[in-house]
């Protein structure tokens, strides 16, 4: 190996070595008298700087294509495709700047997840303003338009079922066991997957425990339900149950969608059937017309329970309800997986654990309702 050479007037640092790092900055200076003296090395570091050079040309250019390109993406909307099915409620809840939180989370998900829409996600919208014809005429249309999935909120997946074995679909429905959506909570098996608010009859039979502890001499008990859940398993686990407790359960059946006609006859039965109490089912159309229904309930002046807080914050006395912000997010979760080539067979439903009971005691009072001290420690959410 050569020796660095000696210091020379020409050449004053005399490293010349030094000098042909290929790592060094372009901008230090080999001298004459370096290439003089290793002009094979000289040759070799250019190359290598050269390499480098374009390397960095091509990176830079490869990360402004990228850039371009996700633009373009945002500007023309392409990407996959997802309908939201909600016959009982307006299209302009769904939306990521929506007045509903479930949906803002559910946006905000899949936002997180990849798929913003405008950018690489279009969003059909199929709520109560196309239902005219009814949701099973609805459901056609959705799968004829042949998205890349189907969100189902409440009880249309059953509807589906019927219609189509291959569009993949993600439900936010009662226990897809029982309704025969799934094969099992683990491995669907079908082309339907998603969240489940219950699986049996448990949280009804919770919210009926939780009348008794205001009305413990509760033995008529209305249910303001709608048809397709009234006929199915949800309806049937639950008059089991009542028949148990020796409780006398009474339908009061309102069409989805819903007005206020509707939600009156439905209600004005309560005095008629005389019942003592009255429990609220957990669907689309109720949250919808949530506001109506407990000034309805209010003059009917019997003790309520309710599916989510919202009709409590509206004057509902109270409410036990699953974690609706989880469930939309977890829904996120599996229409993201299908997005991406996922199989609904595979892609285990996702069953509610966290619970949360609210009361309103301003109703309480106006009720002259007296609700025990235990109600009140366990309760999430109490509005004084």
């Amino acid at each position: 190996m050569l020796a660095p050479p000696r210091p020379t007037p020409q050449c004053p640092t005399a490293r010349a070595v030094a000098f042909f790092d290929p790592n060094r900055k372009s901008s230090d200076r080999i001298l004459p008298c370096h290439i003089t003296l290793f002009p094979q090395l000289y040759v070799r570091v250019r190359s290598l700087r050269r390499m480098k050079s374009m390397r960095r040309r091509n990176f830079i250019a490869g990360v402004l294509a990228v850039a371009a390109s996700k633009r373009a993406g945002a500007q023309t909307g392409k990407g996959r495709r997802l309908a939201i099915f909600s016959p009982s409620e307006p299209e302009a809840l769904m939306n990521e700047n929506s007045e509903n939180r479930y949906y803002r989370a559910l946006f905000a998900e899949l936002k997180q997840l990849g798929y913003a829409e405008r950018e690489n996600l279009n969003v059909d919208r199929w709520g109560r303003e196309k239902s005219g014809a009814g949701p099973a005429t609805l459901a056609m249309e959705v799968v004829r338009s042949a998205p890349d999935a189907v969100y189902i909120i409440g009880p249309g997946a059953l509807l589906f079922k019927q219609i189509t074995t291959t569009l993949p679909i993600v439900a936010l429905t009662g226990d897809p066991v029982a309704q025969g959506l799934a094969q099992s909570l683990g491995r669907p098996g079908g082309n339907i997957t998603g969240v489940s608010v219950d699986t049996g009859p448990t949280i009804h039979g919770k919210r009926i425990g939780l009348l008794r502890e205001v009305l413990p001499r509760l033995s008529r008990l209305a249910w303001l339900i709608s048809k397709p859940q009234w006929e199915g398993q949800q309806g049937a686990a639950t008059r089991t149950f009542c028949e148990s407790e020796g409780i006398s359960l009474i339908p009061l059946v309102a069409q989805a969608p819903g007005n206020e006609v509707i939600y009156r006859e439905a209600i004005a039965q309560v005095a008629s059937e005389r019942a003592n109490a009255i429990m609220v089912a957990d669907n689309p159309d109720t949250m919808t017309n949530r506001a109506l229904i407990v000034n309805l309930v209010r003059d009917a002046n019997v003790p309520a329970i309710y599916a989510l807080p919202e009709f409590v914050a509206a004057g509902g006395l109270m409410a036990y309800s699953f974690d609706l912000v989880e469930l939309n997010k977890r829904a996120a979760d599996n229409i993201a997986a299908i997005l991406r080539g996922g199989n609904p067979a595979e892609i285990p439903f996702y069953q509610a654990s966290k619970f949360e009971l609210s009361i309103n005691l301003r109703t309480a009072k106006a009720q002259k309702i007296e609700v025990p001290p235990t109600l009140l420690a366990s309760a999430d959410e109490v509005i004084e």
